[in-house]
């Protein structure tokens, strides 16, 4: 989950990496009141859960009140990359000396968590590494160490920081990010750009934080950081409902139990010669209130011409899965083809559910896949 800037502001705040002074606006009318007060020259910021806002014009700075109209209508309600400004970040003009780049990521593949600089703050990262590859410096922390002395070093080396006291605020903030992913359970924590002002002080001036959908437990207070603004409904919907979705471009409706297996389940449809239409996990718990909940978020996907259902009886137990493929019947009206696959747990149950319905099931999950693509064939 993206948390909008204001949002990774505050949690910068929680673990002492200074920012801006600013306050929230979402409105017009309350962002024509902020700048009444606000000491010139502030900055606009629109929060949107992308980046380019500056080269999209969502980020100004006004130097009189008497702009202030003019550039908070014009950025209220503007398009940046599919996503309309709704609110905006009104912070205080700081004198900048120069900008950094500083991130720190889990980095799965190696099992550690790598933390990358750059001299070049201010630009999309990807350019630097594209344009001038050296300019980047990538660390890789083993998380049952931490961050240790020659890690500064060889940060203050890269970035030419010799100040002692800039030394030491740097290190705090590297201290603190760190903290953060590994405390909160985060994907990425950056700050792009990590100014230096004219009068010695080192400030995140913007932020973007990705938070691990399996750890968000871990943020306190985490309802008002919760924000469901990149996902599609029907993503709200499966979340809302204990559902893991992610929406494809196929035709092939799937509903799987277990992670592994709905992986497993679309490799073998590209095999075949189909294409998936997404990723849903039904996994978890015999629940058939999620199979009904499934068939509506796949019914929404008007490319969806056949839904193919693949359960591995475990913890999800057949029966339970039939008997919600038998509600499912009951309360929607299901005109697409049901390929059904039930092995394991209270198959025999399950299967028996089914077959009163007038419903086919296999326990091959290859044939279920041949029968399913073969039916987008016809």
């Amino acid at each position: 989950m993206k948390l909008y800037e204001f949002q990774g502001k505050r949690l910068f705040a929680k673990y002492q990496i200074p920012v801006p002074k600013g306050e929230l606006a979402e409105n017009i009318e309350q962002a024509l009141h902020i700048a009444s007060y606000s000491k010139t020259p502030f900055v606009v910021k629109a929060q949107v859960l992308t980046g380019g806002r500056g080269k999209a014009g969502g980020v100004k700075l006004v130097r009189s009140r008497e702009e202030a109209s003019n550039i908070l209508s014009s950025i209220f309600g503007m398009d940046i990359k599919g996503y309309k400004v709704n609110k905006v970040l009104i912070e205080e003009g700081l004198e900048i000396e120069r900008e950094i780049y500083l991130s720190f990521l889990m980095n799965r593949n190696s099992e550690k968590i790598t933390l990358i600089t750059s001299g070049e703050g201010g630009m999309e990262i990807e350019t630097v590494a594209k344009e001038n590859p050296e300019a980047i410096l990538k660390i890789d922390i083993d998380p049952l160490v931490g961050i240790k002395s020659y890690h500064y070093t060889n940060v203050f080396e890269h970035l030419k920081i010799y100040d002692k006291d800039l030394k030491n605020q740097f290190k705090a903030i590297l201290n603190n990010m760190y903290r953060m992913v590994t405390e909160l359970y985060l994907n990425l924590v950056e700050i792009n750009p990590l100014v230096i002002t004219k009068s010695n002080k080192i400030i995140a001036l913007d932020s973007k934080v990705i938070v691990d959908d399996n750890g968000v437990g871990f943020i306190k207070d985490f309802d008002s950081f919760k924000n469901y603004d990149d996902l599609t409904p029907e993503e709200i919907t499966a979340k809302a409902n204990g559902l893991s979705f992610v929406k494809l471009d196929g035709n092939i409706g799937c509903i799987v139990n277990g992670a592994g297996l709905a992986m497993a389940t679309m490799d073998m449809i590209k095999y075949f010669g189909g294409d998936p239409a997404n990723f849903l996990d039904v996994g978890g718990s015999s629940n058939p209130e999620k199979v009904i909940n499934a068939v509506k978020i796949i019914k929404r996907d008007e490319n969806v011409k056949v839904i193919l259902f693949n359960i591995f009886g475990g913890i999800t137990r057949c029966d339970d899965i039939a008997s919600g493929i038998k509600e499912a019947l009951k309360v929607l009206d299901i005109k697409l083809p049901l390929i059904i696959r039930l092995t394991g747990t209270n198959e025999k149950e399950g299967v028996q559910i089914l077959n009163d319905l007038g419903l086919e099931t296999t326990t091959s999950m290859q044939d279920a896949v041949k029968k399913a693509v073969s039916l987008i064939g016809e």
